[in-house]
C-alpha cells in the first residue's frame, strides 16, 4: 500500500473528501456480514491505498486480493469484486465464479462498480448466465486525493476515449466530480473553459446544478473562487516535452504511480536480495521532498550537495567541541532529518545515470529546436534518423507528435515516408496505432499553416536566460519554455482571458467565461479579469481559491509551475489541480498504442 499522504496544509478540507470515500467503502462492507474477501481491480488498488488503510479493512473482517486471470485463493464464503466498469474485468469476474462452480464451491458474490454501474458490463453477466448468482452495487469514488493541492479522477484512457472513440462518458465522471466537490465547498461562482470538452464539462456542471441543486445560504462565501477547465487537446506541446524539475524527471524515468515509485531495493542502498523491489513514497509529508519537488534538477542536486555538507560540518564540530543540551538537541533534530535526505540523495544519483547520457541531452536539444520552430529539415531528419537505428518506438512517436503538432502537420511527402518506415520498422500491426494518432489529430498532413509561432511569440513561451536557480517566470521548469497551459491559466487569473482572446482562438475548441450560482452581484466575487487586487482575499481574509482543471491528464512539471505562480509576491491565491490522470509524454502516447488482431 502507499503511504497516505497528510493533508493537513490542504488549501481546503481535503481530507473531508478522503474520510468520505473511506466512510462509504466501510459501510459499503458492513452492509456485507461476517468475514469475506475484497478483491480489487489491481489499477484501483493504488488509489484505494490512498483512501483506506489496510490495517482498517482487517479490522472489518476483510481479506484483500488482487483480481486476476487465477482463481480467488480464500476460505471466505463471501467474495466482494471492487472493479472500474470495463467489460474486460467483467470476463475475468465471471471466469473466477465459473471455475468455483467446477469445483463445487458455494459462495456470495458481490460486485461493486468504481464509480458507477454500466449496461455493458452488467450485459457481460447475462450473456454468461451469472447475473441471478451476483449481487451488484456501486462505489461513488470520483475524486482520489494524491496530494495537499492534487486531486485525480483517476480516468487514465479519458482523451484517447474523447478524440478517438468518441466516447464521452469521462466528461460526465468529471462534471460529477465538481459537483460532489460543490456539495463540500459550495457553488463555484466563475468559470472559465477552454476546448470543447472542457465547455462541455461547464455545461453539465449547470445542469447537474439545475437537477440537484448544491443550496448554498446566501450569506456563506464559497470556499472556491474559481474554475478553470482546460482541455489536454490546447496544449499537446508541453506534455510531449521532457520535464526537468525533480518530481517531472522521477516520473519520466521512474513513473510515479499514486505518490510513490517501486524501484530496486539496491537503487536505494538497501543490501536487500537481488532484485527485490521496495516503494518509496513522495508526497508533501516528506519535508524535504515538499521543498525540492518543483524545482529544476540542476538545482536540487546543489541543495542536497550543500545540505550533506552542512551537517558533515555539524558532525565534525560536535565531536571536537564541547557543546551545550540547547546545540546536541538542534542537531539530533537535523539527525532526524537524515532518513529523508539519504532517500533523497540516492534517487537523486540514480537520476543523474538517466540525465547525463549524450542521448537524453540530444534528445532536449531536438525539442528545444522544434518547439522554437528553428529547423523543419534538421527535425526532420533527426526523427527519420531514430527510426532507422529503431529506438523505442514511444520515444521516436513522441518526437513526431511534438513535430507534427508545432508544424500544424507534416508535409504530405514527409508524412507517407515517415508513416511508411514507422510501420517497416516496428511492423504493420501499429497501423492501428497510427491511424489513432490521426484521428486525435496528432500526427497527420499539413493542410494549413502553422499558427504554433505567432502563439509562441504573443504568449512568450520561449523565454531567453532562464535562472533555473532564482526563477522569476514559470519557464524554468523546461529549461526556457514556459507551459502554454499555465501561461493560459496565468491570464485567466491575472487579467481574464479577453486581452488574449485572439490568441485563444488560434488554439483547439471553443471558450467561455461565465458567473454562476447568484453570486453575479456581490462585489466580493467580482470577476478575475479586474487588478490583482481583487482577487487578494474574500470577505472572512482567507486566501481566494482556484481551482484549476486539466480534462486529458496533467505533468508534474506544469504542476510545479502553478505551484510557483500561486507562491509570487501579488498573487495572492492558492491553487488546487484536478486532472483525469497525471501523465507524462510516454504514459500519454501509450494510450493511443493499439496493436492489430
Amino acid at each position: 500500500m502507499a503511504q497516505i499522504p497528510n493533508l493537513d496544509n490542504a488549501p481546503v478540507n481535503l481530507t473531508s473528501i478522503r474520510e468520505q470515500s473511506q466512510k462509504e467503502l466501510v459501510n459499503l462492507l458492513k452492509n456485507i456480514r461476517g468475514k469475506k474477501c475484497l478483491v480489487v481491480d489491481p489499477k484501483l488498488g493504488g488509489s484505494l491505498s490512498l483512501i483506506i488503510q489496510t490495517s482498517i479493512l482487517k479490522e472489518h473482517g476483510v481479506e484483500l486480493r488482487h483480481l486476476s486471470a487465477d482463481p480467488v485463493q480464500t476460505d471466505c464464503i463471501k467474495v466482494v469484486y471492487l472493479v472500474r466498469s470495463q467489460p474486460s474485468l467483467m470476463k475475468l469476474i465471471c471466469s473466477n465464479i465459473q471455475n468455483d462452480g467446477s469445483k463445487g464451491l458455494q459462495r456470495e458474490y458481490y460486485v461493486y462498480f468504481v464509480p458507477r454501474r454500466t449496461v455493458v458490463c452488467e450485459k457481460v453477466l447475462e450473456e454468461e448466465k451469472l447475473h441471478q448468482m451476483v449481487t451488484i452495487g456501486e462505489y461513488p469514488l470520483y475524486i482520489v486525493p494524491l496530494d495537499e493541492d492534487l486531486l485525480s479522477f483517476e480516468l487514465d484512457l479519458a482523451y484517447k476515449d474523447c478524440l478517438v472513440d468518441g466516447d464521452t462518458s469521462s466528461l460526465w465522471h468529471i462534471a460529477k466530480a465538481i459537483h460532489k466537490l460543490e456539495f463540500s465547498f459550495g457553488v463555484i461562482p466563475n468559470v472559465r473553459a477552454k476546448g470543447k470538452a472542457s465547455v462541455r464539462v461547464a455545461d453539465i456542471l449547470n445542469r447537474m446544478q439545475a437537477e440537484e441543486p448544491v443550496n448554498t445560504p446566501d450569506m456563506v462565501v464559497p470556499e472556491i473562487n474559481t474554475l478553470i477547465l482546460i482541455d489536454r487537446e490546447v496544449d499537446m506541446v508541453t506534455p510531449l516535452c521532457s520535464q526537468l524539475t525533480y518530481e517531472g524527471l522521477l516520473d519520466e524515468f521512474l513513473h510515479v504511480n499514486n505518490g510513490s515509485v517501486e524501484l530496486d531495493a539496491s537503487i536505494m542502498g538497501v543490501q536487500q536480495q537481488e532484485g527485490k523491489k521496495m516503494k518509496v513514497p513522495l508526497n508533501s509529508s516528506d519535508k524535504l521532498f515538499k521543498e525540492i519537488r518543483d524545482l529544476n534538477f540542476e538545482v536540487v542536486v546543489q541543495i542536497l550537495r550543500q545540505k550533506a555538507t552542512s551537517m558533515k560540518q555539524d558532525y565534525t564540530e560536535m565531536t571536537t567541541t564541547t557543546q551545550t543540551v540547547s546545540e546536541l538537541k538542534d542537531f539530533v533534530k537535523k539527525l532526524n532529518s537524515l532518513p529523508e535526505m539519504t532517500r533523497h540523495i540516492n534517487l537523486a544519483q540514480h537520476l543523474s545515470t538517466f540525465t547525463s547520457k549524450p542521448s537524453f541531452l540530444g534528445k532536449l536539444d531536438m525539442e528545444h529546436t522544434i518547439v522554437e520552430a528553428q529547423s523543419y529539415d534538421i527535425c526532420f531528419e533527426y526523427i527519420e534518423e531514430m527510426i532507422q537505428k529503431q529506438e523505442p518506438l514511444l520515444n521516436v512517436l513522441r518526437l513526431l507528435i511534438l513535430f507534427s503538432i508545432t508544424n500544424a502537420g507534416l508535409q504530405k511527402r514527409h508524412y507517407d515516408y515517415l508513416r511508411r518506415e514507422l510501420l517497416h520498422s516496428y511492423g504493420f500491426e501499429h497501423m492501428k496505432t497510427l491511424n489513432n494518432l490521426e484521428k486525435a489529430g496528432l500526427f497527420k498532413k499539413q493542410e494549413s499553416k502553422s499558427n504554433w509561432p505567432t502563439i509562441k511569440r504573443a504568449l512568450q513561451l520561449v523565454v531567453d536566460d532562464t535562472d533555473t536557480a532564482n526563477p522569476n517566470d514559470i519557464a524554468y521548469v523546461f529549461s526556457g519554455y514556459a507551459p502554454l497551459s499555465i501561461r493560459l491559466v496565468q491570464h485567466a487569473i491575472r487579467s481574464g482571458w479577453r486581452p488574449v482572446e485572439e490568441i485563444l482562438k488560434l488554439l483547439p475548441g471553443p471558450h467561455l467565461e461565465t458567473k454562476r450560482g447568484g453570486f453575479s452581484n456581490s462585489p466580493s466575487f467580482d470577476n478575475l479579469s479586474g487588478a490583482s487586487t481583487n482577487i487578494a482575499k474574500v470577505p472572512d481574509g482567507r486566501r481566494a481559491l482556484v481551482l484549476v482543471v486539466f480534462l486529458g491528464g496533467v505533468t508534474f512539471a506544469e504542476i510545479s509551475a502553478l505551484r510557483f505562480l500561486s507562491a509570487q509576491e501579488g498573487m495572492a491565491y492558492d491553487v488546487i489541480i484536478a486532472t483525469t490522470k497525471v501523465v507524462n509524454g510516454h504514459t500519454l502516447v501509450e494510450t493511443f498504442v493499439e496493436k492489430l488482431g
